[in-house]
């Protein structure tokens, strides 16, 4: 064992130390370790926010995996480049990774594997992002889910694995040379914006475990009663540090299944919420342009409004409807989002505004600390009417209302929004700190008028779904990739 040629392991989005399979395989074995991070093309291509958070995510692992021995090697550019030149000089013989499910990430990965393996090394890919293998869950007929209850009925009754306990020690392989975290620049996108969202993230294992211990404690008895209300601290938040990969899916579930076997109310609640991000990577794996294209051809046709002015107010939290303009504003101060007000943004966006989904998506994609793209495409599809377990088409949420039922004194709407509030908090105040100058914004302006009246836009989307040519609602076959 001792002359075995050194591990190469390359992390990606899996920074935690507990109930990390390869780590756990890596250590067991007794061989020598590296650890590298690439940014490659991939990682290059992450919206500005998900790249700074990406950044607090490396500062955070980095110190805990040397204390286990073994220091993070960074480097950037073509992923297979990158490691042949780390392999070459180290003299490893293998190549770990956990799998990375987005389609993109796929594609990379077979390549390198068959790259790799066809030199003679060996390759292993670990799982680790999920609770259940996308193409381990499969329906009657053999296919995948495309509705969620059934595919929680499945799913519910399957064992999962205990967490596997904290990795200590690992054995340090070759002093390799690497880049400077901050030479990477990856924050360098949120300019003046990063020092603002740094407030409001938890970054690294440690929080994700105080996160999940205060929910416990203080939140999930109230979680589906409260859950929804814009201005409660009623939900878990562990979103950020799921996305990238500071706690695990199972550490999670076990949680939520010990509390649901403790007669906890809420706990059912927040399982099938796990439960909905593992959906959401379900149907990905089969349907690998969910973020690209409708999931239902038959709205392929559907006149959807490209980019515009009205998208960039949408977009600036400068719409006038107020509910809208302080879910967004939150999005930029934070990183986050509520989930409630997720959909009355996209559905603001693509049934008032009649603007494409995928304009949405994109914005979220570049404004997230917590973009999930399983995630976030199914929800931008799912209020749109055009996805899996749609949301009906016809179904509009009107802000004023949903602000009314869930949003009652207005504390939300304060808390983001500091025009026309003599004693507004810090945290509407963060917005303007952390916009871009050129936007011209300032805290004393009043609110501009609303871009559509709400009735108005109800009707004429209505009158779009109306016009909409209604063959049967079917989605394309699913494509089978590989999972490496």
């Amino acid at each position: 064992m001792r002359d075995d040629p050194p591990i190469l392991l390359w992390l990606r989005r899996d920074f935690r130390l507990s109930d990390h399979p390869m780590l756990a395989a890596a250590s067991a074995s007794g061989r020598p370790v590296l650890a590298l991070f690439i940014l490659d093309p991939l990682a290059e291509a992450y919206g500005a926010a998900p790249k700074w958070r990406l950044e607090q995510a490396l500062a955070a692992f980095a110190p805990a995996l040397e204390a286990c021995g073994v220091p993070l090697v960074l480097r950037r550019g073509p992923a297979l480049s990158v490691l042949r030149e780390v392999l070459a000089e180290s003299g490893a013989g293998a190549v770990w990774w956990s799998r990375d499910l987005d389609p993109a990430a796929i594609a990379r990965d077979t390549e390198v594997k068959a790259a790799l393996r066809a030199e003679g090394l060996e390759v292993r890919s670990f799982d680790g992002q999920l609770l259940f293998a996308p193409w381990a869950v499969k329906t009657g007929q053999g296919g995948p889910y495309r509705v969620y209850t059934p595919y929680w009925k499945a799913v519910r009754g399957l064992p999962v694995a205990a967490p596997l306990p904290p990795v200590t020690a690992l054995r340090p392989g070759p002093v390799l040379r690497g880049e400077s975290l901050a030479a990477l620049g990856l924050g360098f996108a949120m300019r003046r914006g990063g020092a603002v969202v740094a407030k409001y993230a938890r970054v690294g294992e440690a929080a994700a475990r105080a996160r999940l211990a205060a929910f416990l404690r203080e939140g999930i008895e109230t979680y589906q009663a409260r859950r929804d209300f814009l201005a409660e601290n009623a939900t878990s938040e562990l979103s950020e540090n799921l996305a990238w990969g500071e706690i695990s899916p199972r550490v999670i579930w076990h949680a939520g299944a010990r509390a649901l076997e403790e007669g906890r109310a809420g706990a059912e609640t927040f399982l099938k919420e796990l439960v909905w991000r593992e959906f959401a990577w379900h149907l990905m794996f089969h349907y690998p342009t969910l973020a690209t294209a409708n999931w239902r051809p038959d709205w392929d046709s559907f006149p959807w409004a490209g980019d515009s002015a009205a998208a960039e107010r949408w977009r600036r939290g400068q719409t006038g409807e107020p509910v809208v303009d302080a879910a967004m504003r939150e999005m930029y101060v934070t990183g986050r989002m509520h989930n409630r007000a997720r959909m009355i943004v996209a559905s603001y966006l693509t049934k008032h505004l009649l603007t494409d989904w995928r304009i949405g998506l994109k914005w979220f994609e570049d404004c997230l600390i917590d973009h999930d793209p399983a995630a976030n495409a199914m929800g931008w599809q799912w209020v749109a009417g055009c996805g899996p377990d749609a949301a009906p088409y016809f179904r509009i949420f009107n802000p004023a209302s949903q602000a009314e039922k869930f949003d009652p004194a207005g504390a939300y709407r304060r808390r983001w929004l500091a025009e026309g509030n003599r004693h507004a908090p810090q945290t509407a105040h963060d917005f303007f700190a952390a916009v871009p100058k050129s936007w011209g914004l300032v805290p004393g302006a009043a609110l501009p008028p609303p871009l559509i009246d709400l009735g108005v836009g109800r009707d004429r989307a209505l009158a779009a779904y109306a016009a909409r040519p209604k063959p049967e609602p079917t989605a394309g076959a699913p494509v089978r990739p590989r999972h490496d």
